[in-house]
């Protein structure tokens, strides 16, 4: 029955889109790697990354030259990045932050098949690439999961090694997948994507983004910031609203302010101590005072 029921949770979570909304091309010359069917954009790079299960997936990153802070995008269920592609460049825009979103095992380009280990796998690989090419900090880092990507989003956010997050974004977010379907009042060992119980092991502010009903999650962060539900919404439209972007620019303005404050605290703290070295975040250097 367990196994049954796993089967039949993991069968609602991925619905890739088939065909892929978009192909990748060499670029001549360059050699660089580039999608079609979406609009060139000279700061947008096209990556392919191994995981640690043997899969290969495709991820873009698109680069704000004002930007101190990262988005790693996990996007929902039913999409791939060329689907994306729009809204991750307007975002990156808008809220004047990098952003990498990436595909799936089975999804878009990338190879294997979808399944909720893969997806830990896979967002672990962009989190590695942020740290090793982009030499991205984790305290400079905000995950973002939508609908199914909540899952390897709170995945990541929870493990006891990723205490410095600087924040996660939830936007439409699962319980779990067993919770999608039924109304279960407890987690059984046969279920997926268990964020329920991984929620309140996030260390950093915690967005939610969703319909006015959906409060659980809020409620279940330890570190809360005022979400967002959106009257009228649905699980799929809910950033075609305008207050989701005004809300975001929000958040985005809050958490950096709270960084700087933190940081003023520290220095503060060290020179009442008579240590007048203190570590500065975005740089990782040492300022003398």
């Amino acid at each position: 029955m367990g196994a049954m029921t796993s089967s039949v949770a993991a069968k609602f979570a991925f619905f890739p889109p088939d065909p892929p909304s978009y192909r990748l091309m060499v670029e001549k010359g360059t050699r660089k790697l580039r999608m079609t069917e979406v609009v060139d954009k000279e700061n947008v790079d096209v990556l392919r990354l191994k995981t640690k299960r043997g899969t290969e997936i495709v991820a873009m990153y698109v680069k704000h030259q004002a930007a101190k802070l990262t988005l790693l995008y996990s996007h929902g269920n039913a999409a791939d990045i060329g689907q994306m592609y729009d809204l991750f460049y307007e975002l990156s825009v808008i809220l004047q932050v990098n952003l990498i979103g990436y595909d799936y095992s089975g999804y878009g380009r990338s190879t294997g098949k979808a399944s909720e280990e893969n997806t830990y796998a896979d967002i672990e690989a962009v989190y590695e690439c942020l740290r090793e090419t982009y030499g991205a900090k984790e305290e400079d880092i905000v995950l973002y999961g939508q609908s199914v990507g909540s899952g390897p989003t709170l995945e990541l956010a929870s493990q006891s090694h990723m205490s410095r997050l600087r924040a996660v974004i939830l936007h439409s977010p699962i319980l779990s997948g067993l919770r999608v379907m039924y109304p279960v009042k407890r987690t059984y060992w046969f279920d997926i994507y268990k964020n329920i119980d991984k929620i309140p092991l996030v260390r950093c502010p915690v967005l939610v983004i969703h319909i006015a009903h959906m409060v659980s999650s809020w409620e279940l962060s330890k570190e809360k910031y005022e979400p967002l539900w959106i009257d009228g919404g649905n699980h799929c439209d809910l950033e075609l609203y305008p207050e989701y972007i005004k809300h975001l620019k929000s958040f985005i303005l809050a958490i950096e302010k709270r960084f700087n404050d933190m940081m003023r605290s520290a220095v503060l703290r060290n020179i009442n101590s008579g240590d007048y070295t203190v570590r500065t975040g975005q740089g990782g250097g040492q300022s003398e005072y």
